[in-house]
């Protein structure tokens, strides 16, 4: 590969051939001598008219390549254009360019591998592998040489794209390209000797893929949605559709217009919207935008590629959907000039009339939402009419009570606005405004005391009859002729009463300040006064009386009760007075003990301290315990004094060193109050009831016991009982029965008879009776002859009861003297009892008669 001087030129020589500049400096290209062709400054060879050339036609072109810095045409290259389809032009690069020097003499330069940019257009539909350039050193004159390729397209994915030929350097696309999919790649080209030694430096093979219009515009939403308000002028910015183009955007591919194809409705005009081409703003371009006529608008938006070319341009619609917003353009008007209503005096939170409007904008916003308003008529703000949310009416509503009897009607000015304000050049119409007509109706009012409370101050003491005030009620119904009579509602002493006809009030029993019922000085009284009318009607007042205090209320000894030791250290006790009566009618008292009887002023002495307390001291060293009841008179000092004698109880008692009552007298003396002896008494019977339940619970308990066991001692002979066993009892020693019994007398000898237990039923065994003896079965091996025998007996016997009933066991006892039944085998003068009848008794019985009668099975 030779190294060309700068002012040497590449030439690619493709359908769009090229010329790079491998100098440093600028190259000019230039045409020669023709007129069909150009070629820019990028090198790009252009056509000025379409050619058609014969398939053998010739036609020479020559470009020029001049160095600007030396000003002369240093290479020039002849292109045959009838070859461009019939051949793949080819890269020749010098090995050596000439470069003049500073002092004119030449020398030569070695330049690096440059390759110009190859432009393969997209979707080729051409033979495979196509030709796309050869690559060609000069060093392979001398030498056999590789040629390779590297890179995205080549030996990286995508691979096998590109592919060249190593010995000829014919670089080919093996298929169609894609430029959405890959716009350009770059490859680097090797070139090597046989021995894989590298003979030329790699270089940069930069492939474009050429655009073509193979894809349609696509909008990014199949609907678009906007808005604009109703009124709108001309010109108003609506919304913008966009739509996107995978073709090359630099391109006339790429390049998209807008257009509108259809609008629906089309009034009041079929051109009421406009779209801005290039970049689809959709405006206005005519008035009339009206929101209560046409609500929405739908249009049909076309974007077609090159540059809106309808012949060669790709296209593709979506649909625009354009909302009227809603204006206050639309006042609310009454749907009559007046309205009438009605309502009882003194009622509130009433509705009186519903007022009724209608407004033509979009219902439940606030164009459309109306508020009321009182613009004549109630000077003192006693109606107000707010909105019902739903329907849109006003609810002219009584805030405040009427009185029939100062005003019998109402005639209102109403006004209905909008919470918004009306669009710019609306006003509000005549009907906007109302006329509300409002009748007062009369009704049975309550009486009224005045004043309520009435306050009186008088002295306690007043005697029953005296007359105190008058407490009347006035009927406010002044148009009505009614009569009203009192009544007294509460008085818990009940110490007043009224006269129903003229409100006289006066008293039935003695005032006493003293009393519970007052509080702070102070006794309330409500009194009731009720009319004739229809329906009655009735108020209540209440009379407040002031009771001032006197003194009617003589002294007492405070604390009442006191203790105090048999031989007190110190021996003093203070007390003092308690008097209900207020200042001055109460202390300062005087005391004083009374002269009887005689061993008190002989036992004590009382010696004032100050006008409200006295001491009161023991005149001996001691006092035996018990208690003692000393009297004392105290004087208060009221206007007309009063005095009294009242008793102090002191209780004495034997102390211990910290001066404590510790006998059992002093507690006794003292006694349990009322609510202790409740709860001893309470604690005993709850004591007794648990008691009781918890026999019964013991006497449930043994019978349920007495219902499931059936107690036979395992010694017993079995020849008389069909036993039932479901329990398991205590063993050996818990069973108390003897065998003998069972068996016939006379077979049994004297020592081997034993005491059974006795049953609860059994006669008594008394000695003062003697009854013959029962005659005895004649076979003592029949058990059931003995059992009919031994009945006939008893049932022979005056004296018997019926002592061979079915006996329930349910205590078995403890202690028995039975033998165990290891003892079985053991000597014994019963051993000579013959057990033999118990075979005859069956299989059962017989492995029981060999152990009885010591048989070998």
């Amino acid at each position: 590969m030779g190294f060309p001087t700068p002012s040497d030129v590449c030439l690619n020589l493709s359908p769009l051939v090229s010329f790079v500049d491998c100098s440093e400096g600028k190259v000019w290209l230039e045409v020669g001598d023709s007129s069909d062709f150009r070629v820019s400054e990028d090198g790009v060879v252009y056509t000025l008219r379409h050619l058609s050339l014969a398939a053998k036609e010739k036609a020479l072109l020559v470009v020029y390549a001049r160095d600007l810095q030396s000003k002369q045409t240093d290479y020039n290259e002849s292109i045959n254009p009838s070859l461009w389809n019939e051949r793949v032009p080819e890269i020749l690069f010098p090995w050596h360019s000439v470069v003049v020097r500073g002092d004119g003499t030449l020398r030569r330069v070695k330049r690096d591998w440059v390759i110009p940019p190859i432009n393969v257009p997209e979707n080729s539909r051409g033979q495979f592998p196509e030709d796309l350039v050869r690559i060609r050193s000069d060093r392979d004159k001398n030498r056999m040489l590789r040629y390779s390729v590297t890179g995205p397209g080549a030996d990286q994915p995508p691979t096998g794209i590109f592919i060249i030929n190593p010995i000829s350097g014919q670089l080919s696309v093996t298929k169609p390209l894609d430029r959405e999919h890959i716009s350009n790649f770059h490859l680097r080209a090797h070139a090597v000797d046989l021995n894989g030694n590298q003979v030329e430096n790699p270089i940069d093979i930069v492939i474009n893929v050429i655009d073509q219009n193979d894809n349609r515009p696509e909008f990014t939403h199949t609907i678009f949605n906007g808005s604009v308000p109703e009124g709108s002028k001309p010109g108003s910015f609506v919304m913008t559709v966009t739509a996107v183009d995978k073709d090359d955007p630099k391109t006339a591919n790429g390049m998209l217009r807008y257009k509108i194809l259809s609008q629906n409705p089309q009034s009041p005009s079929s051109n009421m919207f406009t779209i801005n081409n290039k970049t689809g703003d959709i405006i206005t371009v005519a008035a009339g935008l009206d929101r209560e006529k046409v609500t929405q608008y739908t249009l049909i938006i076309q974007a077609t590629d090159m540059e809106g070319n309808p012949t060669y341009g790709l296209s593709n619609t979506a649909t625009t959907v354009i909302r009227i917003t809603d204006v206050n353009d639309n006042p609310p008007e009454f749907t009559t000039d007046t309205f009438f209503g009605e309502v009882h005096e003194n009622r509130v939170n009433v509705i009186v009339a519903n007022l009724t409007v209608t407004d033509k904008d979009q219902p439940h916003t606030q164009a459309w939402s109306a508020v009321y308003r009182i613009i004549a008529g109630d000077p003192t703000g006693r109606f107000s009419i707010p909105t019902d949310p739903t329907t849109n009416e006003g609810l002219l509503t009584v805030v405040k009570p009427i009185d029939f009897e100062l005003t019998r009607s109402f005639m209102l000015t109403v006004e209905a606005e909008n919470e918004v304000t009306l669009a710019r050049g609306i006003h509000l119409p005549r009907q906007s405004t109302a006329t509300v007509s409002i009748r007062i109706l009369d009704i049975n009012e309550s009486p009224e005391f005045s004043p309520n409370p009435k306050s009186i101050k008088l002295e306690e003491g007043l005697p029953a009859g005296s007359l105190l005030t008058t407490f009347t009620a006035q009927d406010p119904d002044r148009f009505m002729r009614q009569t009203v009579r009192y009544s007294k509602m509460y008085d818990p002493a009940n110490w007043l009463e009224i006269d129903p006809v003229n409100g006289r009030i006066s008293t039935i029993a003695i005032l006493d300040r003293e009393s519970p019922y007052v509080k702070n000085n102070l006794y309330n009284v409500t009194f009731m006064a009720s009319d004739n009318g229809i329906p009655p009607a009735s108020g209540t007042g209440t009379l407040q009386m002031y009771l001032m205090d006197i003194n009617d209320n003589a002294p007492h000894v405070f604390p009442p009760e006191v203790e105090m030791c048999e031989k007190p250290d110190p021996n003093a006790i203070n007390i003092t007075a308690s008097d209900p009566d207020l200042t001055p009618n109460a202390g300062p008292f005087a005391f004083e003990l009374a002269s009887r009887p005689s061993d008190v002023r002989r036992n004590w002495t009382l010696n004032r301290v100050n006008g409200e307390y006295a001491q009161l001291r023991l005149r001996i060293s001691s006092l035996a315990s018990g208690i003692y009841e000393i009297p004392i008179m105290i004087t208060d000092s009221g206007n007309l004094p009063m005095s009294n004698t009242s008793y102090l109880r002191v209780k004495v008692c034997q102390c211990d060193h910290h001066g404590d009552c510790v006998d059992m007298e002093r507690i006794i003396a003292a006694g349990l109050g009322t609510g202790a002896i409740i709860a001893i008494l309470i604690c005993i019977i709850i004591l007794l009831v648990l008691v009781l339940l918890f026999v019964m619970w013991m006497k449930r308990r043994d019978k349920e016991r007495q219902a499931k066991q059936l107690l036979i001692d395992p010694e017993d002979d079995v020849r008389d009982n069909i036993l039932k066993y479901d329990e398991e009892g205590g063993g050996e020693e818990d069973q108390d029965y003897d065998l003998s019994q069972l068996q016939q007398p006379d077979a049994l000898e004297p020592e081997c008879v034993k005491v059974g237990i006795r049953r609860l039923d059994e006669r008594p065994l008394h000695h003062d009776h003697q009854y013959p003896l029962r005659s005895a079965a004649p076979h003592p091996g029949d058990i059931g002859d003995f059992i009919h025998e031994g009945l006939k007996a008893a049932d022979n016997d005056p004296t018997a009861p019926p002592y061979d009933s079915l006996l329930v066991f349910d205590y078995e006892g403890s202690g028995s003297t039975a033998g165990s039944l290891s003892s079985l085998h053991s000597s014994s003068s019963c051993g000579d009892q013959d057990y033999d009848y118990l075979g005859d008794w069956g299989p059962r019985f017989r492995k029981l008669a060999d152990l009885y009668g010591g048989g070998d099975d």
